[in-house]
């Protein structure tokens, strides 16, 4: 009875490929296809030494997103199960899971892979109709293409999941930082969903040309623990396809999809003020993203805000985009501000950013100065004004935020005089 194919993705070279390749010799009589997802620039593929293998594919990833790819490839798939092996992946075991095959009532099988003291759940065999019924994300959605298959996981119901280990070992494991770094955050995705009592929170982004990236923003938006009320973006007049991507997400609960003329950032943040109903504020540049447990941290904090704080801030993870992918530079630490000298010596950018909605409605929102039309430092010019007010701007310790640099950034294109600016605040 052939009744599984099996998906290989995220592998980086042929020895490792073949490792997986062998170990499915033990299901032989079960394999209908084994399909491997290749990104265009790593050239697998060899089933050398497999001549018992049939149906065999390789095939290369469509634009070089492999979520975008494997949705397509599901959609064809006649066998009543699908396999997923990932990167250094081989099947140790079989023989176990017959009493434990995905049905209507659990149809996702799991397991967990183990780096050090991370553990990250990932689907392993899911019945090929569930798959069939949505849609995983395509790369440009998740920070990190390994993150695929479980940011999907952690968007189903517990009610649809079972997990069992030992069916798969790695060959070897990377535990550089980067690495560490990225399944840390991969891990969050497993955390309990919460509702609490704590003050409302939105989102607001303002958009200018950032496709490649802005998706990531949203989704990170979507898969929190905790949920946002609301998730509003500002399409700032792009020249590129970001606006019918952005289109989108505009039958999603809880997210509204505005455009405007291109007038800069500030204008784009002040157009999005009216349509927010929350206690509070997060903004959040199009080209970064969110812990998974972002809203429920920051929203623990607020509940303990004094009242004449108008701003919560703490830390950041700083990524570099390297390519089609980003690697870890460290964690930016925040320091305390209590007044104009501070701010104005502050090594930013000051992030992440919450404001309580009424203080930033009442003092004007964000500033359009004098200095390139509102169109940079439009983060300093309304922390500037809410201290002039009066305003505390307070600081936690707390990491949430993550900060992609890269050389498609407004700042990066548009170098600019700091000491310009600084003629310009009053």
């Amino acid at each position: 009875m052939k009744d599984i194919t099996v998906i290989l993705v995220h592998y980086s070279n042929q020895p490792i490929l073949n490792k997986a390749l062998t170990s499915l010799k033990q299901i032989g009589s079960r394999l209908e296809k084994v399909i491997v997802i290749q990104e265009r620039q790593i050239p697998l593929g060899s089933t050398d030494g497999c001549e018992w293998l049939e149906g065999f594919e390789s095939i290369i990833a469509d634009h070089s997103d492999i979520g975008i790819t494997l949705n397509n490839i599901i959609q064809q798939i006649t066998s009543k199960y699908v396999l997923f092996l990932e990167k250094t992946d081989y099947l140790s075991s079989y023989d176990v899971i017959d009493s434990m095959l995905p049905s209507d009532q659990r149809p996702i099988l799991g397991t967990t892979y183990y780096n050090q003291n991370i553990a990250i759940q990932r689907p392993f065999l899911v019945l090929t109709s569930y798959l069939q019924k949505g849609n995983l994300l395509p790369d440009y959605e998740v920070p990190f293409k390994e993150s695929l298959l479980s940011a999907w996981l952690s968007s189903i119901d517990n009610s649809n999941k079972t997990f069992k280990n030992g069916f798969v070992r790695q060959l070897g494991k990377n535990s550089s930082i980067n690495t560490l770094k990225r399944n840390e955050f991969i891990q969050k995705y497993q955390l309990e969903k919460v509702k609490t009592n704590h003050p409302s929170l939105s989102v607001i982004i303002s958009n200018y040309n950032m496709e490649k990236y802005v998706g990531t923003a949203i989704t990170s938006c979507l898969l929190q623990n905790e949920q946002l009320e609301q998730i509003l973006i500002m399409d700032d007049g792009s020249t590129d396809n970001s606006l019918e991507k952005l289109r989108r997400w505009n039958n999603e609960e809880r997210i509204m999809v505005l455009n405007k003329k291109n007038e800069g950032k500030a204008r784009a943040l002040n157009d999005l003020l009216p349509h927010v109903t929350s206690d509070f504020i997060l903004e959040l540049d199009a080209d970064d993203w969110l812990d998974p447990d972002a809203v429920s941290i920051i929203k623990k904090h607020l509940s303990v805000l004094p009242d004449d704080a108008s701003v919560l801030y703490g830390n950041f993870r700083k990524w570099k985009q390297l390519g089609t992918d980003v690697a870890f530079k460290g964690i930016a630490k925040g320091t305390v501000i209590n007044g104009k000298r501070d701010l104005l010596t502050y090594r930013f950018p000051l992030c992440p950013r919450i404001y309580r909605t009424v203080s930033l409605k009442s003092a004007g929102g964000f500033p359009v100065s004098e200095f390139e039309d509102g169109r940079l430092y439009e983060d300093v010019s309304v922390l500037h004004r809410l201290l002039k007010k009066g305003s505390r701007l307070l600081y936690r310790d707390f990491t949430v935020y993550n900060v992609r640099e890269h050389k498609e950034s407004i700042t990066k294109s548009h170098p600019a005089n700091w000491n310009d600016f600084l003629k310009t605040l009053k």
